[in-house]
């Protein structure tokens, strides 16, 4: 029973000592597909030239790579996201305070079409 419950359900994973995975937006993403695209370039200049330690060398630049790419791509993605929810919820709060009002921008529409008729 002392192996039980040594990890707790809410602690996070730090990689590298700084790099929170389980807190920081798109982490856990970007190394799970720096693994994968480490593996792939590794294992694919290996099959190819047969080289061991030019084949690490590749692995490791594939892993940085691969990570960094998918990193800004997400956060980019994220951040675009975030704006577009903004502008929702903004939308929608000027939406619920004007409705019925004379500032209401269905109104006006509404209004001058009964004009024009």
């Amino acid at each position: 029973m002392a192996g039980e419950g040594d990890s707790e359900p809410g602690k996070s994973f730090k990689l590298l000592g700084f790099l929170d995975v389980k807190n920081v937006p798109c982490a856990r993403e970007s190394v799970l597909y720096g693994s994968l695209g480490s593996l792939v370039m590794g294992l694919g200049h290996f099959l190819a030239t047969s080289r061991v330690r030019r084949s690490c060398d590749v692995a490791v630049g594939g892993f940085i790579c691969t990570m960094l790419g998918y990193w800004f791509y997400c956060r980019y993605n994220l951040a675009q996201q975030r704006i577009r929810q903004r502008m929702l919820r903004e939308g929608m709060r000027n939406r619920v305070l004007f409705e019925g009002s004379y500032l209401d921008p269905e109104k006006e529409q509404t209004g001058s079409e009964r004009g024009n008729s």
